[in-house]
């Protein structure tokens, strides 16, 4: 019965689980690699959750949606065009790093505390030491990595930079062992690492700097920070060509709207000729009536005139006809009277003569 019990539990937790995970798959199937909730810099394959995992600053699961299918669609579509996730992923391991620089430096100073004080030129001596095992550690990693590769010979030239690194070291421990007490020597001098914040110490073997500068922490870090300023001269570029992009984009605006103004101005020009010459052919056809109403006002004028004058002319002709025929009546008249009083008078005389006739003729009788 128990087992029943804890089989039909086993069970529901199965299924809850499965159903939990269902979800979240149809969660994340309806998720586009532009949402908000997924990782940018996964999609860069940069994200320090990723580098990180496996070591001993192992920062779990990141908050947002890690996908490599996402992350494919990313990379087809930034081909096609710019997305900027460069910004985002910018901004989250410039964050990161700052922690780190911030916890270096809190190493820094606790090492300062607890170890004891020595003088400038002892520690330039032991700063040095440091760097020749930094040296070593960084040579025998590469060479453990060109081995694994299987370029054996790279490696054996790399071998022998290293021994002649451990020479050089070997000079240094020398020079820092004789400039202090052999008390103080022998004690632990640690140092820590500007890249990982790690600790490292002066008297480490080979085997201990090859294990550090080859392991996964110190090289995750060296690929977070060289990623970060890779990120930081893409985006510089993409901005740059961007601002060329706004400025050619502008320059073209500028030079649209000069050829808008000309042409408006051409246009205004064309318009403000075309209303001139308007202007000119209303004058012109404005003068042409003016003229042609002047000029049959003129003829009319000219017409009344004449009409006038011929009126006139035949008036004077009638005037002088009715003249010349009441002169020549007067004359008709005045011969008639004249020509009825010279019968008259030739009649008297004739009568006078007879009388005088008769007159002499009975005288002489």
């Amino acid at each position: 019965m128990v087992q029943c019990i804890f089989a039909s539990l086993h069970l529901q937790g199965s299924c809850r689980k499965a159903s939990c995970s269902s979800s979240r798959d149809e969660s994340r199937q309806r998720v586009k690699f532009t949402d908000e909730r997924v990782c940018k810099s996964h999609l860069l394959n940069c994200c320090p959750h990723d580098i990180l995992s496996g070591t001993r600053m192992d920062l779990g699961e990141c908050s947002k949606i890690h996908d490599l299918a996402l992350r494919a669609d990313y990379e087809i579509a930034s081909k096609e065009r710019d997305l900027f996730f460069e910004l985002d992923a910018v901004d989250h391991l410039e964050s990161f790093i700052a922690d780190c620089d911030r916890r270096t430096e809190l190493a820094k100073k606790r090492l300062a505390e607890t170890q004891e004080e020595i003088s400038a030129e002892v520690a330039a001596k032991a700063e040095k030491v440091h760097e020749l095992n930094e040296e070593i550690g960084k040579l025998l990693a590469k060479a453990e990595q060109l081995g694994a590769e299987g370029n054996v010979d790279d490696a054996q030239k790399i071998l022998q930079e290293v021994e002649k690194v451990r020479a050089k070291k070997k000079d240094a421990e020398e020079e820092y062992r004789n400039s202090m007490p052999a008390s103080s020597f022998q004690q632990q001098k640690l140092r820590v690492c500007e890249v990982c914040s790690a600790y490292l110490g002066l008297h480490d073997n080979d085997r201990r700097l090859a294990d550090h500068f080859g392991g996964k922490l110190h090289l995750g870090f060296i690929q977070i920070r060289e990623k970060l300023e890779q990120l930081k001269k893409t985006v510089q570029e993409k901005q740059e060509k961007r601002n060329q992009e706004r400025l050619r984009r502008r320059e073209e605006r500028e030079r649209e709207e000069r050829l808008k103004k000309r042409t408006k101005s051409r246009s205004r020009e064309r318009k403000r000729s075309r209303e001139r010459d308007r202007e000119r052919r209303r004058k012109r056809s404005r003068s042409a009536s003016r003229e042609r109403r002047r000029s049959r006002s003129r003829s009319r004028e000219r017409d009344r005139r004449r009409r006038h004058r011929s009126r006139s002319n035949s008036r004077s002709r009638h005037s002088r006809e009715d003249s010349h025929k009441s002169s020549r009546d007067r004359d008709r008249e005045r011969d008639s009277k004249h020509s009825s009083s010279e019968r008259r008078s030739d009649g008297l005389n004739g009568r006078t003569d007879s009388r005088r006739h008769d007159d002499r003729e009975a005288g002489e009788i």
